[in-house]
């Protein structure tokens, strides 16, 4: 079925016992375009790569590759994709060459097409020089290519890949994002990576998964947008002034201004929400300064400069970057890594309340995990209550104030119990 929705996941869900590995996951990607799917580790990633590549099925919702559901053809589906898994099973005893003719064969081609393929894959993968070797006797970089390579042999439409730059040297990681974004002009690409610059330098869209729920979904700009802050970046000469100002001529300004002057007369401008030193050498003064996303401080900023009569060295303005959204958006990640009960509560609703106001559905998220982990503390709790009047032969009073701390009542009704002993 012709479409220009190559990739489509509506409420994809995944479950593991009581683990939910994705939860309602649903986006599109169009044909053309080139996706960065980010998110911590643990986050869904390669779960829902697994099942738009038909590896393993989902717990509920849909989803279609080159429109083909992936649970009712999903042979069809494997012949339009090509899967690079994170870790690409290869067999070690083969070569590089009878390997990639394997896969050829697995996929149908013919040795003609096999050979003129090749030549395109040795030069886009860098494997001249190993064709010959046994896949086990190189390196993790080499096998990653020799991954790249079998996902390319049948020149598929879609490429899913996983952490396809992983162990590779910062020259190979260069040329395979080279490729990506040659070919990420007439096919599509889903880009599953932890290096938000190969993102930046490969993707115009990405989007970004927490918890197994979709933060953020959108053009780079619009994510990087979500922080509701512009940065402003501003070096003043420190030993220097501008002798053609009006201000030097004037003689009202003799003296190179001071760290604190430059920062007291910056933060007192209208729209300036933060200034923060910046380090740098003995020759300039350097601030870093937040505004709102809707304003430009620069022109206030130059008047300033201007008017004081100092030496402006540099001034720009730039978006919060792809790493700080990113952190923000998935700092629920993090808090659950460490275990929520670890956190103190304060802190915790400062992690959430310091995330990007473009996060307001991940904080709601989180603020419902808040209340169904009170809950199951409570009924820990009852459970606690319980075994601490078992031990005191059926006494039911509470000897803790904490009503969630269900290890102090089970420590308590052991005092209790051992009490009474000591007194029989």
């Amino acid at each position: 079925m012709a479409t220009d929705v190559m990739i489509e996941a509506k409420g994809l869900s995944k479950l593991y016992g009581p683990f939910r590995a994705l939860d309602k996951v649903s986006f599109q990607v169009k044909r053309g375009e080139v996706v960065g799917f980010l998110g911590p580790n643990g986050a869904g990633k390669s779960t829902t790569m697994r099942i738009l590549t038909c590896f393993i099925s989902a717990t509920g919702g849909t989803a279609k590759v080159h429109g083909v559901d992936v649970f009712d053809d999903p042979l069809e589906v494997r012949r339009k994709i090509g899967y690079l898994p994170q870790r690409a099973p290869l067999y070690g005893e083969m070569t590089v060459w009878d390997y990639l003719q394997f896969t050829s064969d697995m996929r149908g081609l013919d040795p003609s097409t096999f050979k003129s393929r090749m030549k395109r894959i040795v030069e886009v993968c860098g494997l001249a020089k190993v064709l010959g070797k046994d896949i086990r006797q190189l390196s993790h970089g080499y096998r990653q290519r020799v991954g790249l390579g079998q996902a390319l042999v049948h020149d598929p439409p879609i490429l899913i890949l996983d952490e396809p730059t992983s162990d590779l040297d910062p020259n190979e990681k260069a040329e395979v994002i080279r490729y990506i974004q040659e070919i990420g002009k007439d096919r599509t690409v889903l880009l599953s990576t932890h290096n938000l610059a190969e993102v930046e330098a490969a993707c115009a869209r990405a989007i970004i998964v927490s918890k197994g729920r979709v933060v953020a979904d959108g053009p780079l700009s619009d994510i990087r947008a979500k922080s509701g802050t512009v940065r402003y970046l501003v070096t003043i000469h420190e030993q220097k002034l501008y002798e053609g100002s009006e201000a030097y001529r004037a003689g009202s300004t003799r003296r190179p201004p001071s760290s604190d002057e430059v920062s007291e007369a910056l933060g007192a401008l209208p729209g300036v929400q933060r200034v923060r030193e910046l380090p740098t050498d003995d020759k300039a003064h350097a601030f870093e300064l937040s505004g709102a996303l809707g304003g430009d401080l620069r022109e206030a900023i130059f008047q300033l400069v201007v008017q004081k009569g100092w030496l402006l060295l540099e001034m720009r303005r730039e978006s919060q970057t792809l790493e700080d959204v990113f952190k923000a958006l998935t700092r629920g990640d993090e808090r659950a890594d460490r275990g929520r009960p670890l956190l103190a509560e304060d802190d915790d609703a400062a992690a959430v309340g310091g995330a990007a106001a473009g996060a307001a559905a991940l904080a709601s998220a989180a603020d419902e995990d808040e209340d169904e982990d009170e809950d199951e503390d409570e009924d820990e709790a009852d459970e606690g209550d319980d075994d601490a009047a078992e031990e005191n032969g059926g006494d039911d009073e509470s000897d803790g104030d904490d009503e969630n701390d269900d290890d102090g009542d089970d420590d308590d009704a052991d005092d209790d119990a051992k009490g009474k002993k000591d007194g029989r």
